[in-house]
C-alpha cells in the first residue's frame, strides 16, 4: 500500500497523540522504567518536539514542550506521580547508557 506524504504524516501524528495520551494515563510508569526498557521517556519526547519546532523556526521552550507531553506543568507531574527510583533502577539506567569514547 502506498500513501501520499500528507496521509502518512497525519497517521504518524495520530499515533503520536495516542502515545502521549497513553503515557498521561499510565502515570504509574516512571521515566526511568521507560529509559531502562526502551531507551526513551516522556522527557525525550518533549526534547524531540523542541527539536522539531526549532527545525521549523519555532521557539518552543523546554517547559512548554514538557507540558505538551505531560498534560500539565512538569513540576506538577513530578509532585503528583514521580516516585523515588530504587538503587537497582538507577544502576540499570547507568549501565544502559551509551559509553562515551
Amino acid at each position: 500500500m502506498t500513501m501520499d506524504p500528507s496521509t502518512t504524516e497525519a497517521l504518524e501524528a495520530a499515533a503520536f497523540r495516542r502515545l502521549v495520551e497513553h503515557l498521561r494515563i499510565r502515570t504509574d510508569v516512571q521515566n526511568i522504567d521507560m529509559m531502562n526498557l526502551a531507551g526513551f521517556c516522556r522527557n525525550c519526547l518533549s526534547n524531540w518536539m523542541m527539536e522539531a519546532a526549532k527545525e521549523r523556526g519555532l521557539d518552543l521552550t523546554k517547559d512548554a514542550a514538557r507540558e505538551l507531553v505531560y498534560g500539565m506543568p512538569y513540576k506538577e507531574w513530578q509532585a503528583k506521580y514521580q516516585t523515588e527510583a530504587s538503587a537497582e533502577k538507577i544502576a540499570a539506567f547507568e549501565n544502559s547508557r551509551p559509553k562515551e569514547h
